[in-house]
């Protein structure tokens, strides 16, 4: 009994120690991700469109910016990378998701 009992706790620290690694590795290529991308912000919408092509899809948001979305895949997983564009063609923001 004592020893289902250590083999169970041995079992369940080495699963979480491997979900937190999991973890560390997503954040860190998340802030990758943002690093690279969020470089664009307060540039021309040109330089964008020169390094990342025509976009998915664009909309204007609720504040009267534009929103250009790139979607791809990677390992059947959508990622979506969205940047904001005010008036005068200035890149003000970069969000995305699902993107590792």
């Amino acid at each position: 009994m004592k020893i289902k009992f250590i083999l169970i706790s041995m079992f369940s620290l080495i699963l979480l120690s491997g979900c937190q690694t999991i973890k560390n590795k997503s954040d860190e290529v998340a802030e990758k991700e943002n690093e690279k991308y969020g470089q664009f912000v307060g540039k021309q919408v040109s330089e964008l469109k020169m390094e990342l092509g025509a976009p998915t899809e664009d909309f204007v948001n609720e504040l009267g910016n534009e929103t250009l979305v790139y979607k791809t895949k990677k390992y059947g997983l959508p990622c979506d990378r969205k940047f904001e564009i005010n008036s005068s063609g200035t890149i003000i923001g970069f969000n995305s998701s699902g993107c590792f």
